[in-house]
């Protein structure tokens, strides 16, 4: 029985830990997203003549 809950409570800390390296890979990936889209806001506010050029 001992063993049993042993068992049960790694299991349970393998998953716990699983959540919390995909929760710290999502919040990672948000981050990259959010910093590019505001590089390319800023370079377009900058500089607007080369990314929308005008015909």
């Amino acid at each position: 029985m001992k063993s049993f809950v042993l068992l049960t409570a790694w299991v349970w800390v393998m998953c716990l830990s699983g959540c919390t390296v995909l929760a710290i890979a999502d919040a990672a990936g948000s981050a990259v997203v959010y910093g590019v889209k505001t590089t390319v806001n800023v370079l377009d506010a900058v500089t607007p003549d080369i990314v929308n050029k005008k015909k």
